[in-house]
């Protein structure tokens, strides 16, 4: 399939009961779900039971399924216990990612604090996370994918040619992989809306990484307009980037088998909406 479609799924109650039932009702090909407490330290063991159930099903109905890590995560932090804490939680969702078959695990690129200069936070991005890609050694180890910022604050990757530095730092490591926001990127100031632009920031994209780098897109319309640095996600066609944009993403060479998940408003409704809406695009 060219771009499947779904959506990040909530798996309280379970991974198999809870997360793939809410992913039928979306009628998704793919799902991202959170393996910890997003907005905790939590590093919590799997129900061994529910993550075979999930893989199994995973892949009796061909549904890729993608690990976000949690939003506390920054290797860039001044204060040594977020950075600790971010390789401990980050080597746990990497873990998890493996235990239920996730070919990618999604984390933040987070920001330089404490008035630090950015070549402070980078050097302590690459003692931090290289040695986790180090880790990856098993073959069905997922990739370490990198999501930009809208470009509050420090962050240290949110424009397309940010990804350079970052990949740098971390040697281009076989295992790093993107995940594109697109209400990221545009709330980072690539106009996505504009002719060409989505094309434009694609090209921009693999000129700074390589090809085959980009493994998982999040797609997402933007509440705010272009370059406002604000991450607040729309549903899809009804925000500043708009339809089009999608249409030609999923026309664009780097695209090819790069499945779209969607963390738009609306509760299941609104999800299943902007699932079949893409679908609509995409076919």
């Amino acid at each position: 399939m060219r771009n499947p479609v779904g959506g990040h799924v909530p798996v309280a109650g379970g991974l198999a009961t809870t997360g793939l039932a809410y992913a039928r009702e979306l009628e998704a090909e793919t799902v991202q779900v959170f393996v910890a407490n997003p907005r905790g330290w939590a590093t919590p063991t799997g129900n061994p039971a529910q993550d075979e159930q999930f893989r199994a099903e995973c892949a009796a109905e061909g549904i890729s399924a993608y690990v976000h890590a949690p939003y506390l995560i920054n290797f860039g932090s001044h204060t040594e216990e977020t950075a600790e804490r971010s390789v401990e939680s980050l080597r746990h969702s990497l873990r998890r990612g493996r235990e239920i078959g996730a070919p990618g695990v999604v984390v933040h690129t987070g920001s330089a604090t404490g008035g630090r200069p950015r070549e402070v936070a980078l050097a302590q991005v690459r003692e931090r996370m290289l040695p986790l890609l180090d880790e990856l050694t098993h073959d069905d180890d997922p990739f370490l994918l990198l999501e930009s910022t809208a470009g509050q604050g420090f962050s240290l990757c949110s424009r397309t040619w940010d990804f350079g530095p970052y990949f740098e730092a971390l040697d281009a490591h076989p295992k790093l992989g993107v995940c594109l926001d697109t209400c990221h990127i545009f709330a980072a100031g690539h106009d996505l809306a504009g002719p060409h632009g989505m094309a434009q920031t694609l090209d921009l994209l693999v000129e700074t990484v390589g090809e085959g780098r980009l493994k998982l897109i999040h797609a997402n319309d933007s509440k705010d307009v272009v370059g406002a640095h604000k991450d607040r996600h729309e549903n899809i066609g009804s925000g500043h980037i708009g339809e089009e944009p999608f249409r030609e993403l999923m026309r664009h060479p780097a695209t090819e088998g790069v499945p779209l998940i969607i963390e738009t408003p609306g509760g299941k409704e609104g999800h299943a909406a902007d699932v079949a809406r893409l679908k609509k695009l995409r076919d």
